[in-house]
């Protein structure tokens, strides 16, 4: 193993010695390093003054956790210009063949320029994070738990491998350092909205839930190591020489694979759509097992946690709300609004959104999304528990009716964004990157245009007109 790993210590040293050269890097580099935790203490200060003044009752202490989140945050954005010439820097000052040409393995150049992309910023962040510390530790301000410190620490290196790891998937595939450097705004932007995120849950203060989006992007940090490896080519740095954004190749390539090989309704459900079901056949077992594992905590978490609340509601509204549950059944109350086709368009868009997230996240943040919409049943079902009802009949009546379509629905379309990750961090030998997501997108639109459109629009269908009236029946019965 000593053998496989000094050619990528070499590299790394080589890669080292020309950034500590590029003052390009270093300046903004050592600024950020030594003189933003000083402004960011500056800041804290004048922002608690400022909300203090109308009644904001805001403390220095509660901005100490985020203002460590932020200053490990910039350093790495002006470290980004290293990672993204790393490759494509080479190629344009003629440095590349040389490299290339050295009996080193594909995997060994990229964690080679991948170790020194990620320690140099990293170092350069932990730095102002300690220089940060150092100057509140003089003030009067009480320092957060040890356990928000290790969680703050693990995000900074997350972040950081995040996004060099990103920064040099597109060294690899740009061919001008000019383009690389312009797709910085693909990963700068999406990082500060996961950090927007997670500064939400510092300011809650919920530990539990800050620990599950650490995990989360560790996660996507590392399926974006695994997508670099599985795609780094060296024949492909050398045989490329311009980008060209072919929309009718495109467009073409992604009707082929949606298409497939058949030239019927019929034979596209029963060749094309079958086949991708088959693909699917994993990410579906994951995703059952995961959501009765969702269901099943929160089942429990109820049972546990929500005694209390029920215990704090007035006698006459328990009984309102009871009421309000035996008459399910009654729609009138709900004329206008609850409709089959407002409850599919919501279905629908809760889908796309799912879609959505999990295509720019490897299907991390799709799955968490997928996790929140089913465990929720998990945690009405031990509600009513503890007011007296009893699950079981609740299920068949209120959920069986619609969910046999509505989950299948959820958890295909789920399935299929899963699948786009899996197959994304596959090597595919002789594709691009490019190729192998209009396939697995092409497979994504099959799921849903075939299959996960129908299925909810037979579950709205029933949830509107058959679901409330076996709701209301059940609950005058199950009490």
């Amino acid at each position: 193993m000593n053998t496989k790993l000094r050619p990528v210590w070499l590299i790394s040293k080589r890669e080292l010695r020309d950034q500590l050269r590029d003052w390009r890097i270093l300046s903004p580099l050592l600024i950020l390093t030594i003189g933003f935790p000083f402004l960011m203490n500056v800041f804290a200060q004048e922002a608690v003054g400022f909300a203090n003044q109308y009644g904001g009752n805001l403390i220095v202490d509660r901005l100490v956790p985020f203002s460590i989140l932020i200053i490990g945050f910039f350093p790495l954005t002006v470290s980004l210009l290293g990672a993204l010439e790393s490759f494509v820097g080479e190629k344009e000052r003629g440095t590349i063949e040389p490299l290339l040409s050295t009996p080193l393995s594909d995997w060994q150049l990229y964690l080679g320029k991948l170790v020194v992309g990620i320690v140099t910023p990293l170092v350069s962040s932990l730095l102002a994070i300690s220089i940060y510390l150092t100057v509140v530790s003089r003030q009067a301000v009480e320092m957060p738990a040890t356990s928000v410190f290790v969680q703050l620490f693990l995000l900074t290196i997350a972040h950081a491998v995040l996004m060099v790891s990103a920064a040099i998937v597109f060294s690899i595939q740009s061919t001008s350092v000019k383009a690389a450097n312009l797709m910085a705004s693909f990963i700068i932007i999406p990082v500060a909205l996961l950090m927007q995120g997670e500064s939400a849950l510092l300011f809650w203060g919920n530990n539990q839930v800050l620990w599950l989006a650490v995990a989360a992007v560790f996660i996507m940090a590392g399926l974006l190591v695994r997508l670099g490896l599985a795609h780094f080519q060296r024949e492909y740095l050398l045989g490329r020489e311009i980008d060209v954004l072919n929309l009718r190749w495109m467009g073409r390539t992604f009707w082929g694979y949606f298409k497939g090989d058949t030239h019927s309704f019929f034979g596209w459900y029963w060749h094309s759509v079958r086949g991708t079901l088959r693909k699917l056949r994993k990410p579906v077992l994951l995703l059952v097992f995961l959501a009765v594992i969702g269901i099943l905590w929160t089942y429990s978490w109820a049972n546990n946690n929500l005694q209390v609340y029920l215990d704090s509601i007035e006698p006459d509204q328990m009984a309102d709300l009871q009421q309000r549950l035996i008459r399910a059944g009654d729609l009138t109350e709900f004329s206008g609004e609850f409709t089959a086709p407002s409850l599919f368009l919501h279905n629908l868009q809760a889908t796309l959104l799912i879609a959505f997230f999990g295509l720019f996240s490897f299907s991390v943040l799709g799955i968490i999304l997928y996790l929140l919409n089913t465990s929720v049943v998990g945690g009405l079902l031990g509600l009513f528990k503890l007011m007296g009802y009893a699950p079981l009949p609740l299920v068949v009546a209120g959920i069986l009716p619609h969910g046999i379509f509505e989950f299948p629905a959820l958890i295909l379309s789920c399935a299929a964004v899963v699948h786009i990750g899996l197959v994304l961090v596959t090597p595919q030998a002789g594709r691009t990157i490019g190729e192998v997501l209009i396939e697995a997108i092409a497979d994504w639109a099959r799921v849903v245009i075939g299959l996960v459109i129908p299925l909810l629009a037979i579950a709205a269908v029933i949830e509107v007109y058959v679901t409330p009236q076996l709701l209301g029946i059940a609950m005058t019965t199950i009490k």
